[in-house]
């Protein structure tokens, strides 16, 4: 039974009927509760049903094609397509949700109405499923768009140089080819949600074309999904508790890596190995209390509050140096504001603030996200994470990462959560597919519920974990349990290199090119490859080996065969 009735007692059905109508309904995905009602229509038409038979028949009418086209790399843009979907079809449109990895310029060019949401990844970087879509479209031979009506909504980081340059490449692209721009683009910052979904609604009724019919019938829009579906959100997410927290690196340990077990009975959250738990953190209060110092504003509880609670004090961009520079007249060099935070900033300028003004600076405090390292079929209604305290010296202060010390260092018995799926870095469907794991350091978290999975599914594919760290008796992660996958025959075979364990530096791609035959063996038999971890450095040496060990084991094209692989949802990456 549903948590809350789906129908109400005065239905015009026995208890027992409603009883069996809400559990079918609440057990149904949205695509069957679609199939359901249009069932249901043609039914009441096929049998005369009373009041129906004296409308007049009309003919349809016909309702404007939308595609709503989106490049995501975390899965903000697909959630936001998702949103305007519905959006769409409440304004009579007959909208269309396509992922850049599965449309070709070719027919793009023969769309008519086009919503673009593009997430920029690094600097200035698209995600990895739109790189195709991006070298297409950015190409001399591209089509010509001349029928095509378009916006962008452009999302990113400001912290970055390039802020929504993925975006901003697109717009100029579509208007270069020929398409015509109805509404201005909007470049969003990590705080997107509101303004995102406001240029949405204002941007669908002009993309509409002018000439357009009306609809000349009522369309009753019913959504019979549960309240609790979705489940805990950014808005109001479910305090988890902290059942479990272990340091898993040694004392001795240049790194600091805890195991946290977080309790998520209750609230509705049903991930997948490969998700990503978000995380409301909290700042450290000792850097709220020099905030306020700085900006001559001390022993105001209330801000205080919102510092540690609510505002990102860390991050300094460069629009807020700008921003301080008009309210104060600080001037800085180019590029002052790397390596420093707000701190920073209120100290040089030597200038007090009112309360509004150092908040108006602010940016909204911003959720950090952690793959999921568990598997709900071995550990229930829980989800583990794994967690390396941040701590750095940078322009001669100590500084540290807001959530990962916040999760390992301050005592809180409970931590506010939500879940962010990730349908594109999935075990394979077919669980005889075997599998390569590329995860050094904290990289390794998806990979134990992966491993906790197909131990518990009992697959039949093979899998590799390629791992690294720094030193081996201070910084294998999960040791024990990889060991005992080992022995079980869940991991079928374990790549290791520890840094700084013999005088020449070894790494996780210097273990893949000694093991190269075997590697491309395994891809070209039709193994799934994943990496996980630090998107600057790891990620791109992994991807280089890959082409080098694929060139040497005698592809003619490498990059050729590597897209090919990546375009058949064989080589996936969470980086970050």
């Amino acid at each position: 039974m549903p948590a809350s009735p789906l129908l109400p007692k005065t239905a015009p059905f026995a208890d027992e009927q409603i009883a069996a109508l809400n559990t079918v309904i609440s057990g149904s995905t949205a695509d069957q509760r679609t199939w359901l009602a249009g069932f249901l229509a043609g039914f009441a038409a096929a049998n005369d049903t009373p009041g129906l038979a004296s409308v007049p028949a009309s003919p349809p009418a016909r309702r404007a094609p939308l595609t709503i086209l989106f490049g995501t790399e975390s899965g903000n843009s697909e959630a936001l397509a998702a949103q305007a979907r519905k959006a769409a079809t409440k304004l009579g449109f007959a909208p269309k949700v396509m992922d850049m990895a599965d449309i070709t310029v070719t027919q793009l060019a023969e769309l008519e109405n086009v919503l673009v949401i593009a997430s920029t990844w690094g600097e200035g970087d698209p995600p990895q499923r739109a790189v195709d879509f991006q070298d297409a479209l950015m190409a001399d031979d591209a089509p010509r768009l001349d029928k095509l009506r378009y916006a962008v909504l452009s999302l990113g980081d400001r912290a970055y140089a390039q802020f929504c340059e993925v975006g901003k490449r697109f717009d100029e692209r579509f208007a270069a080819l020929g398409a015509t721009r109805v509404a201005g683009r909007l470049d969003c910052d990590l705080d997107f949600e509101s303004p995102a979904s406001a240029w949405i609604d204002a941007t669908l009724p002009i993309l509409k074309p002018a000439d357009e019919p009306a609809v000349d019938h009522a369309v009753i829009h019913v959504d019979f999904a549960r309240p609790t579906a979705d489940g805990p959100t950014r808005a109001n997410p479910f305090a988890a508790e902290i059942t479990e927290h272990v340091r898993l690196t040694g004392s001795r340990s240049t790194s600091d890596t805890h195991h946290l077990e977080l309790s998520l009975g209750g609230s509705g959250i049903l991930y997948e190995p490969g998700d990503a738990l978000g995380i409301i953190p909290q700042n450290d209060p000792a850097l709220a209390d020099a905030v306020l110092t700085a900006a001559g504003l001390s022993g105001n509880g209330d801000l205080r509050t919102a510092l540690i609670e609510r505002l990102d004090i860390t991050t300094l961009t460069g629009k807020q140096v700008e921003d301080f520079s008009k309210l104060t007249g600080f001037t800085a060099e180019p590029g002052w504001a790397t390596g420093r935070q707000i701190v920073d900033l209120l100290e040089a300028g030597a200038s007090k603030l009112t309360a509004e003004q150092l908040t108006g600076l602010l940016r909204p405090l911003p959720p950090r996200y952690y793959s999921i390292a568990s598997s709900r079929k071995a550990v229930g209604e829980e989800a583990h994470l794994l967690v390396a305290a941040l701590r750095y010296d940078s322009h001669g202060r100590a500084r540290q990462g807001v959530a990962s010390v916040d999760l390992t260092e301050r005592t809180r018995d409970r931590v506010n959560v939500f879940l962010r799926p990730n349908q594109h870095f999935r075990l394979p469907a077919d669980p005889d597919r075997s599998v390569i794991m590329i995860g050094p350091g904290t990289g390794v978290a998806p990979f134990r519920g992966f491993l906790q999975e197909r131990e518990a599914e009992d697959a039949k594919g093979r899998n590799w974990l390629f791992f690294g760290h720094r030193h081996f008796t201070h910084d294998f992660l999960y040791q024990l349990e990889v060991q005992d996958w080992l022995k079980n025959g869940v991991l079928n075979r374990l790549d290791v290199a520890f840094s700084r364990d013999q005088p020449a530096k070894r790494y996780v791609q210097d273990t893949m090119w000694e093991s190269r035959s075997e590697l491309a063996g395994w891809l070209r038999d039709g193994a799934a490859l994943y990496v996980c971890g630090d998107m600057n450095a790891m990620a791109k040496d992994v991807h280089a080996m890959l082409l080098r060990i694929l060139a040497d084991q005698g592809a003619q094209d490498a990059k050729a065969e590597l897209d090919a692989i990546r375009r058949d949802g064989r080589y996936l990456r969470d980086v970050y």
